[in-house]
């Protein structure tokens, strides 16, 4: 009876330590689209052009995709209360950093930061997910985590631009910064782990011959690799150009073409389940693979359209965000091509080449924006840039996706074969 009144009282307990690291991964998507909504504000305040703000924003990523293997460690040896906590309180003073310094230099060491320190997120909700949920629940509860994450993109879009457009930026970043620094202590003082088999805990301890045995898998370096091409329509053109070149092409407000870009996170809420669906009816690679077409498909709808209509582009968005949602699959798939003790460190490896796709399409793109500008200069002396400009540099996106779909559709049909054939020799 005893027994039973407890765990009636605490039945809900799991839920709140999942809130923590969930509160910290949909705040950290706010601090990755903060710059594309301040884009020439930053480019004022540094004295940049495009190729250096592509630059800066770039080295997010590389702290997030650099962060992915360590921070996999750090929470298996230290546990997610101290690790969300440190790693919260580092956004937080980075972003203080950031909002203080008029050196490009110090910016690009404190965007670095804050990459870093938001590679905890996801990776945290997988740790307490499994720590305090059964393992029959542990697939529903990171779709329902990727599903309110992504609340903080929506949030990240209009509202925070039209506080931008209302109150100093700086005003802003301390709020951001204070937000971050928060959580963290919430996290700090309220999140535990439950009881745990110390044996089976060093079992799933992730360790270095996981990670060789990883890196001597071919197909898991080409699904990574195609992962990396096709995210060019989230990390590159959602994330950061995507508001600005809106801006340029349909003469739109800030607040206005952010509406429109939340579209993309809007239809990603419903394109993980919708997508995983589809993929138990035609298979991971096949799904992957439509997804990489139909986000090259949409792209070049969006550059041939001439004249603004926010209802087309709303759906066009809003069907992009759904095709976004392939890296979902991307990790089913890659769970299949390991055994389940490799499935950690897959899942860290996959997501930190997946990160380093930002800073590839940022760099890129501000590059091949300096070399097609042809908008003069403002009253300032800063660079202006023309739409052609904007559509040359994004034109690698949808490029870079249909080179992945076609890399993950050479996967599928190579495992096809290869399973044919290990069919056919135990049949013979």
């Amino acid at each position: 009876m005893r027994l039973h009144v407890l765990g009636s009282r605490y039945k809900y307990l799991p839920y709140l330590m999942w809130l923590f690291p969930l509160s910290f991964f949909a705040y950290q998507f706010i601090l990755r689209l903060w710059p594309g909504l301040m884009m020439h504000q930053i480019m004022d305040q540094f004295s940049i052009d495009a190729s250096h703000f592509g630059l800066l924003a770039a080295f997010y990523y590389y702290g997030y995709a650099g962060m992915q293997i360590p921070v996999a460690i750090l929470l298996e040896r230290f546990g997610a209360r101290r690790v969300v906590f440190t790693f919260a309180m580092v956004c937080g003073l980075a972003t203080l950093m950031f909002t203080h310094t008029n050196h490009f230099y110090m910016a690009v060491l404190s965007r670095f930061l804050i990459g870093a320190g938001s590679a905890v997120g996801f990776l945290a909700i997988s740790k307490v997910v499994s720590e305090w949920f059964p393992k029959e629940q542990y697939a529903r509860m990171i779709g329902f985590s990727f599903t309110f994450g992504l609340m903080g993109a929506i949030f990240g879009g209009k509202p925070v631009s039209l506080l931008i457009e209302t109150h100093p930026w700086q005003s802003v970043a301390l709020t951001l910064a204070a937000i971050s620094i928060v959580i963290g202590c919430l996290t700090y003082f309220i999140l535990c782990s439950p009881q745990t088999n110390n044996a089976q805990k060093q079992e799933e301890q992730f360790n270095a011959a996981n990670f060789k045995s990883l890196l001597s898998s071919p197909v898991i370096w080409f699904l990574a690799i195609a992962n990396l091409l096709m995210v060019g329509s989230l990390e590159g053109f959602a994330d950061v150009w995507g508001v600005p070149y809106l801006m340029t092409a349909y003469n739109l407000n800030k607040a206005d073409a952010a509406g429109l870009i939340s579209f993309i996170f809007f239809g990603m809420l419903i394109g993980g389940p919708l997508l995983a669906l589809l993929s138990r009816k035609f298979g991971n690679y096949t799904v992957i693979a439509a997804s990489g077409l139909g986000m090259a498909a949409a792209f070049l709808l969006l550059f041939l359209n001439q004249s603004y209509n926010s209802v087309l582009l709303s759906c066009l968005f809003f069907g992009v965000g759904i095709l976004c949602c392939y890296q979902v699959i991307v990790f089913a798939a890659g769970s299949n091509l390991v055994a389940p003790k490799h499935l950690g460190v897959t899942v860290a490896f996959l997501n930190c080449i997946n990160m380093l796709g930002g800073s590839f399409f940022h760099t890129t793109i501000g590059k091949i924006m300096d070399v097609f500008g042809g908008g003069g200069l403002n009253h300032e002396g800063l660079r202006i840039y023309d739409l052609h400009a904007y559509k040359y540099a994004l034109c690698v996106v949808p490029l870079c996706a249909l080179v992945g779909a076609i890399i993950v559709a050479v996967i599928g049909m190579k495992l096809k074969v290869n399973e044919y054939n290990k069919s056919s020799i135990n049949g013979a």
